[in-house]
């Protein structure tokens, strides 16, 4: 135990160099949630065997991440950092890997503004080729509900988004303060917890995009529980009442989105029915 909570003091964030470029593990845990979520897509789509054509699901996907990684850097910028206003107005600033000549790569991604981002390229794909946007997300959620494990794996090997300090026998140290290994319990949560209920429940859905709107209710809910764990963003802090911070805010705004389009639908099924 002694070694799992002094893990920091043995772990190097860099998996390796090419040069003076340092790969993180940060990154490698990324690539990874990218593969497995098309993998685990595609498996749905083949085991399953749902109308959709692999080139087709392919294009998707370049879509979909195109969109994610925008929505990503821009979600933090609106969101969380406390420089927006130098952003909007230094806009090539926002994805610059440079920072006085040094390559230091891009830091402050939302998860968040990274789905906001998918469904708008997923919108606009699904417009431009004539899908339906809420079949296609069904199965996208399935695929991004088991990737999401990877991505806060990699943060916690990236040493960032630390928990709250704690007693609890297998808390790590973080400068020094045994703290909640809170990037662990999302990924629990919001990845293998949500995953597999979807998984359960694919087979039960009665219209297209009802696992889509489960996996946005189910996936803040997760979210807003892990944040009780998790230390609030430092330039942040806590946002009301010393417990409420951004993540549940919008968390919790994205769960009551969610719950109303659920009940639209569900009327308009009944009625189409």
């Amino acid at each position: 135990m002694e070694v799992w909570q002094n893990i920091y003091s043995y772990f190097n964030p860099v998996a390796f160099n090419i040069g003076s470029v340092s790969v993180h593990w940060y990154g490698i845990m990324y690539a990874l949630a990218l593969l497995s979520a098309i993998f685990v897509a595609k498996w749905f789509i083949k085991h399953d065997k749902l109308p959709i054509t692999n080139d087709l699901f392919d294009s998707y996907i370049w879509w979909a991440e195109i969109g994610v990684i925008l929505g990503a850097r821009l979600g933090y910028v609106l969101f969380y950092d406390t420089h927006t206003i130098y952003y909007l107005t230094h806009p090539w600033q926002i994805f610059n890997p440079f920072i006085d000549g040094v390559y230091a790569g891009i830091s402050g991604m939302s998860y968040h503004g990274a789905f906001i981002g998918f469904l708008i390229a997923s919108l606009l794909f699904c417009k431009k080729n004539k899908v339906s946007f809420w079949f296609l997300a069904d199965i996208s959620v399935l695929g991004i509900s088991a990737a999401y494990v990877f991505g806060r794996i990699g943060n916690f090997f990236n040493q960032e988004l630390f928990g709250r300090a704690t007693d609890v026998p297998w808390g790590i140290y973080v400068n020094g303060v045994l703290r909640h290994p809170s990037q662990l319990y999302e990924a629990f949560l919001e990845g293998i917890l949500v995953f597999i209920i979807l998984f359960i429940y694919r087979k039960k859905k009665v219209f297209d995009g009802q696992l889509a709107i489960m996996y946005g209710i189910l996936y803040s809910i997760a979210r807003i529980v892990a944040e009780f764990f998790r230390q609030p963003d430092i330039q942040l802090g806590f946002l009301y009442g010393g417990w409420l911070t951004m993540g549940m805010l919008i968390s919790g705004i994205f769960v009551l989105i969610c719950i109303v389009i659920l009940i639209f639908m569900k009327k308009r099924k009944a009625t189409l029915s």
